[in-house]
């Protein structure tokens, strides 16, 4: 009987858990502080990158939606918009789960904060130029007008979003680096 917990708590312990119980308890333990992890990041919701994602991602379907319900939809200014916003949505909407997910700790080949990073630098170009033509072309139509200013609002919302990742991706390799 003892080499049968002997045997558990080898195994408990070669696989990081605590090895402090007896037979049952230890592979009890070392699930339970898998669990405790999970698979969602239950902080990560909370934090400023999340909550700007989140505004982000508001701002750009209330931005497509009202280009969608407008009546000017032949003019390929307001496709290109459609596109830039909806694309820029689903790359945010990618990375919002990437990061509740964690899923940057499975795929390592990916350097998360650089590729986000790129993504808001050119997503955030699209949208400027993309708004500024939906502007130009409004012809005082309200649901054009009020897709450029939310596509402006977007665009602020990812100019944040590039000083943050440029601060998490670049700022904190460069100390990284010199220590």
């Amino acid at each position: 009987m003892s080499h049968g917990a002997g045997l558990v708590r080898t195994t408990c312990s070669s696989g990081g858990g605590g090895g402090g119980g007896g037979g049952p308890a230890g592979p009890r333990a070392g699930a339970g502080a898998g669990a405790s992890e999970g698979l969602v990041d239950p902080v990560y919701p909370r934090t400023h990158g999340a909550l700007l994602k989140v505004a982000q991602m508001v701002s750009l379907l209330i931005a497509f939606i009202c280009v969608r319900s407008s009546l000017w939809l032949g003019q390929s200014a307001y496709r290109y918009f459609e596109v830039v916003t909806i694309c820029n949505l689903i790359m945010i909407l990618a990375f919002y789960l990437v990061h509740l997910f964690r899923l940057y700790r499975v795929l390592t080949c990916i350097s998360w904060p650089l590729s986000e990073l790129l993504h808001y630098l050119i997503g955030t170009l699209l949208l400027l130029i993309a708004s500024i033509v939906a502007a130009s072309k409004s012809y005082s139509q309200s649901e054009l007008v009020a897709a450029s200013i939310f596509g402006f609002l977007a665009t602020f919302l990812c100019l944040a979003s590039v000083w943050l990742s440029y601060k998490v991706s670049c700022v904190t390799q460069s100390t990284d680096a010199a220590v």
